[in-house]
């Protein structure tokens, strides 16, 4: 994998289309035709909405969707008609930078740089009132620095807990002169009906495997691995170059097999493997993010490796039901086959069970054990509890 890649995804972006000057042109961002259609009539408008609600899957465009937008409403040159900012004025340069004063991206991270001592240390489970309060309302009501008006965009909307929420209900209801707002959520589901219908809701779907294929290939990464994340994440460009560059590849192909070879005999070492990698993936991620619990970040390594094994008995599932379609382990079709030929049906049953384990994750359970039984499920079917 190229080093760009891998600055791409610890940088966060995860970002497909073309840049002008450094800043993404709404027009060109790609596999989201039908979200920036509706985002140009809006633009286009005499009466431009003045909160958005963007819904869809992480690393599908949202975010870029979102800087775009900013861009162009912040740009003194900006082209309305091109749907592009003009790359080259100061705002514009300040938004590539990272130092646009008017531009605010609202997270529930920026609790550890809260005035309140108490939103410092608190877990960040979920977006709440004080940040909001201090980074966004605070902010919206002050002018703006460069003189075109300031953007919010709000990343995890839907963890907003109530208080939170309802604190931007006003803001949303009356915004100051020149504010806009953007919120990024999964759904508008999780969200009050208040504040969803105060937004102009724009859909972003996941993108075609294909495309997500040929931009991780672009960044160095072999075809066949390219192919498989893609299928993986369902189309999420960001997560796929999020897991591409975290060097998974070759144990997700020891997994499957050794899955496989579970059909015919035990294997002893794969509960250890399984909870040493674990280990391994948790401390990687807490050297990135010494703040985090090495707890927390262990469980959610834990996670990602029942999603993999999840993953295979899917596939095994189609197989023995004879489901046509694409498979997410295509790249090793063979060994699919082959525990979907043992397991037939009892493959549904497994998949139910490993997402069992994975809330069993979040409790104080041993991870010896823990990791014992997982094999044992995948082995047998058996719904074994820990």
């Amino acid at each position: 994998m190229t080093s760009a890649l891998r600055q791409a995804v610890f940088l966060g972006s995860g970002r497909g289309g073309a840049y002008h000057g450094g800043v993404m042109a709404l027009r060109d961002i790609v596999g989201q035709d039908r979200a920036v259609a509706q985002l140009a009539r809006m633009v286009a408008s005499p009466r431009r909405p003045h909160a958005y609600l963007f819904t869809g899957p992480t690393g599908v465009g949202r975010r870029t969707a979102a800087e775009a937008l900013a861009a162009l409403w912040l740009c003194r040159h900006a082209d309305d008609d091109a749907l592009a900012a003009c790359g080259r004025c100061a705002s514009c340069a300040a938004l590539a930078a990272g130092t646009h004063p008017d531009y605010h991206f609202i997270h529930k991270e920026l609790a550890l740089h809260s005035e309140d001592a108490r939103t410092r240390d608190s877990k960040m489970q979920d977006l709440g009132i004080q940040v909001i309060r201090e980074f966004l309302i605070a902010p919206a009501s002050q002018a703006a620095g460069m003189g075109r008006g300031r953007v919010f965009v709000v990343r995890e909307a839907e963890t907003m807990n109530l208080a939170a929420q309802n604190a931007l209900l006003k803001t949303l209801e009356e915004p100051p002169p020149n504010v806009r707002l953007i919120l990024l959520a999964r759904s508008e589901r999780e969200l009050l009906p208040t504040i969803r219908s105060r937004c102009a809701l724009i859909r972003f779907g996941s993108l075609p495997w294909s495309l997500v294929a040929e931009r991780l290939t672009a960044g160095g990464v072999a075809p066949a691995e390219a192919q498989f994340w893609a299928a993986y994440t369902n189309g999420s460009l960001g997560e796929a170059m999020r897991l591409a560059a975290a060097d998974l590849y070759a144990f997700k192909r020891e997994l499957v097999d050794r899955l496989a070879g579970l059909v015919e005999s035990v294997d002893a070492d794969l509960s250890d493997r399984l909870l040493d990698q674990s280990d391994a993936i948790g401390e990687a991620v807490v050297a990135a993010n010494r703040r985090l619990a090495k707890t927390v970040a262990t469980r959610a390594a834990g996670g990602l490796l029942l999603g993999l094994a999840a993953s295979v008995y899917r596939d095994a599932m189609r197989e023995a039901a004879g489901v046509s379609g694409q498979r997410i382990h295509a790249d090793q079709a063979a060994a699919i086959e082959r525990i979907a030929g043992a397991m037939g049906p009892a493959a549904a049953r497994i998949v139910d069970q490993m997402a069992r384990y994975e809330q069993l994750l979040w409790r104080n359970v041993n991870p010896k054990p823990f990791w014992d039984n997982v094999v044992l499920s995948c082995a047998t079917a058996a719904p074994l509890d820990v």
